[in-house]
């Protein structure tokens, strides 16, 4: 005989066995504050949007491009679709550290150029800076140091806080764990040395947020910092190509002895317009080293070799075929007229804000203008965060910038605006700011 089962109902046990068994997330994960910054942002306008369907909204916020590919680049990718097209010339998967075609370009273009000894091995082509900068965390291990500009970039802290390396934030928004380099006025905003060794320290000029930028003699003072300490530099210089001053190095490998400890991330985002192409490149020199669990040097680059080789199939190839073109004669000159017009925006911005009485920093050498916020921590009647005067200028202005504090709690007080629109849009941007900010 057999028993019959209610199906309909588990047994008890089985509540107990499945509440002791559950999927474990990644608590790191519950640590991050609210949402990532630019997330915020789309949230907050398109709550706007909704209310004032008739808003002419004008986004000078995410560094987001909006002139279309170069005429150059987009005649490779055509070409390189067509062959694709064909068996003859057909191509599957390609190399994870990209064609030799494009990465000895690099080489030559933008490292031999400038007298940096860099080989083409040592250049990895990936999908983003953004990615890149959140994955080589993969190939270091817990316990390490790790020293961040305040305001940064926001995927350099929230991808250390994924990763486990940072403890909670306190109500400044600081993480336990992380050590804080204030960037400010009257530093420049490029930080000084850390007071104390740290084994990793992230740099970025020129600077997201604020447009600052780093002389030679700076970065030549943190590769000796970095040589003393054993100090890994992870150098964001994704907005190089905005630099006008000739005397402000485009690549950290311009100071002797950078190859020893720097990893260098660059993009064709902002110079070339591949935000949604997606193609950029990291640099790692088979000097850069590091030590393992029994004090052993290990090269850097063999890691993440391992780990692109692993985790990532490669940019597609006419991706590569279009950031290849960018090398050409004519993609150069297009590229420049490219940079050209945002650096005009930027100019325009600039000007504006100083003739209604606002004081800025940046927008010279770099995309971003940074804007002190009139009266902010004053008493002044002036908007009580970052935030509130971004709710007063999409209100009042229909304009979206970024609040400062978004990038680190030093940042409270500022606000970074965008060249990254087209000039009429720019225009009538200031335009309504002199309307409705001015005095």
């Amino acid at each position: 005989m057999h028993a019959f089962v209610n199906r309909t109902r588990p047994p008890d046990h089985y509540f107990l066995w499945n509440e002791l068994n559950m999927l474990r997330v990644n608590d790191d994960y519950l640590k991050l504050r609210a949402g990532y910054l630019f997330p915020e942002i789309a949230k907050r306008v398109r709550a706007f949007r909704e209310q004032n369907p008739d808003a002419d909204v004008i986004s000078l916020g995410i560094g987001d491009v909006t002139e279309p590919l170069p005429p150059a680049v987009v005649e490779a990718m055509h070409g390189a679709i067509d062959e694709l097209a064909t068996r003859g010339t057909f191509r599957g998967y390609g190399p994870e550290q990209g064609y030799a075609f494009l990465r000895e370009k690099i080489v030559e273009h933008e490292y031999r150029a400038r007298g940096c000894d860099i080989s083409a091995d040592e250049v990895f082509v990936s999908d983003g800076s953004k990615c890149d900068t959140g994955n080589i965390l993969d190939i270091l291990g817990p316990g390490n140091t790790i020293a961040i500009a305040d305001p940064v970039y926001p995927v350099y802290v929230d991808t250390n806080v994924m990763a486990g390396h940072t403890g909670l934030s306190n109500d400044r928004g600081e993480y336990e764990g992380l050590v804080y380099l204030p960037a400010t006025a009257d530093n420049g905003f490029v930080p000084d040395l850390p007071d104390r060794p740290v084994d990793v320290v992230y740099l970025c000029f020129p600077n997201n947020p604020t447009g600052s930028v780093a002389t030679k003699e700076t970065l030549a003072r943190w590769v000796r910092y970095a040589e003393e300490n054993g100090t890994l530099i992870l150098f964001d210089a994704a907005y190089e190509a905005f630099i006008t001053d000739p005397e402000i190095p485009h690549s950290i490998y311009e100071v002797p002895g950078a190859d020893r400890v720097a990893i260098e991330f660059r993009s064709f985002s902002k110079n070339a317009g591949f935000t949604g192409t997606r193609c950029a490149f990291t640099v790692v020199p088979k000097g850069v080293t590091g030590a393992d669990g029994n004090g052993q040097s290990v090269p850097l680059h063999q890691l993440w070799s391992r780990r692109q080789t692993t985790k990532f199939n490669g940019v597609s190839y006419a991706v590569q075929r279009g950031a290849e073109a960018v090398y050409t004669e004519q993609g150069a000159k297009q590229v420049r007229g490219l940079i050209e017009h945002y650096q005009c925006n930027a100019k325009i911005i600039r000007e504006t804000l100083a003739d209604i009485g606002m004081r800025t920093y940046g927008g010279v050498n770099g995309p971003y203008i940074w804007l002190q916020i009139p009266g902010a921590g004053s008493g002044a009647g002036g908007p009580a965060s970052g935030w509130d005067f971004f709710d007063k200028v999409l209100n009042q202005c229909h304009v979206v910038g970024t609040p400062g504090v978004g990038f680190g709690a030093a940042g409270e007080g500022y606000f970074r605006i965008s060249s990254f629109n087209t000039r009429a849009r720019v225009e009538e941007a200031m335009s309504r700011f002199r309307k409705k900010l001015s005095g």
